[in-house]
């Protein structure tokens, strides 16, 4: 391809490609990418042709490479070296794109729940739909349980990212009905991915007997009484678990404005 090569401007070289002069002072300044002519009037100027060369320099710090890194390469382009730094970057971004996938998981349900929470107060006790889900557990450890030494257990057990969905308990039927409201089997979240592993538990769909309490946990017992008595009068048999989990967390400042959703299984009719 015959083209002409033209001489340009820092002014000129920046503005071609988008970025401010003090990033090309900075570059040559430290030897990584400097003008590659002089002209008679003593000036120098950026040759066109070195567009492709800049742009592989903003590529590669795009790649969170270093200043060093990048000069090192520059300076001795050769193909085993690119390979390994493609294979070591392609590598990184599909562990950024994984990680921004969840985080993009986390969002839309916290969003969600945040929606739903405006109205599941003024609903009261009711019957809904709910689809398969897959939950991660851990077990309740001790009756002097703390919510740090829950969390750091699940950190451990979960990581970081699958945390921030948020950690809800659950509690057997038959301990509610017995009044035992202390006593949980367990703490769960729900999974952002479809990976296999042990601590995997699948909540069944079908229809749940949901209720909603705002405040401390101390209110939560008062809720599972009236879903009792609510199932008793509709003629609803309970089964399963009762699930707890928060639903406004991230928008509140007061724990008087925390809300909680109690999800409890219908047995189906044969």
């Amino acid at each position: 391809m015959n083209v002409k090569n033209v001489k340009l401007t820092t002014a000129q070289f920046a503005k071609l490609h988008g970025v401010n002069k003090r990033t090309l002072h900075y570059y040559d300044t430290i030897g990584l990418f400097s003008p590659g002519t002089k002209g008679e009037n003593g000036y120098r100027y950026y040759d066109s042709s070195q567009s492709l060369e800049f742009e592989y320099i903003r590529m590669f710090k795009d790649l969170n490479m270093s200043i060093e890194e990048i000069k090192t390469y520059i300076n001795h382009p050769n193909s085993e070296d690119f390979l390994k730094i493609a294979d070591e970057k392609i590598l990184e971004i599909q562990q950024n794109m994984d990680r921004l996938k969840q985080t993009k998981q986390l969002l839309e349900r916290k969003k969600e729940d945040l929606l739903l929470s405006s109205k599941e107060l003024e609903k009261g006790i009711y019957v809904t739909q709910c689809k398969q889900e897959r939950l991660l557990k851990i077990p309740f450890l001790s009756q002097e349980e703390d919510m740090a030494r829950v969390f750091s257990y699940a950190k451990e057990t979960w990581g970081m990212q699958q945390c921030r969905v948020g950690i809800g308990s659950y509690i057997s039927i038959d301990k509610v009905r017995k009044g035992a409201w202390e006593q949980y089997d367990g703490f769960f979240t729900i999974a952002l991915d479809n990976r296999k592993r042990k601590d995997v538990f699948l909540r069944p769909g079908g229809q749940y007997l949901c209720g909603c309490v705002k405040g401390a946990w101390e209110e939560i017992p008062l809720v599972y009484e009236k879903m009792l008595q609510y199932a008793r009068e509709h003629h609803l048999e309970l089964e399963g678990y009762a699930y707890e989990m928060g639903m406004n967390d991230l928008v509140i400042q007061d724990e008087g404005e925390f809300l909680t959703r109690i999800l409890i299984k219908l047995k189906e009719l044969i």
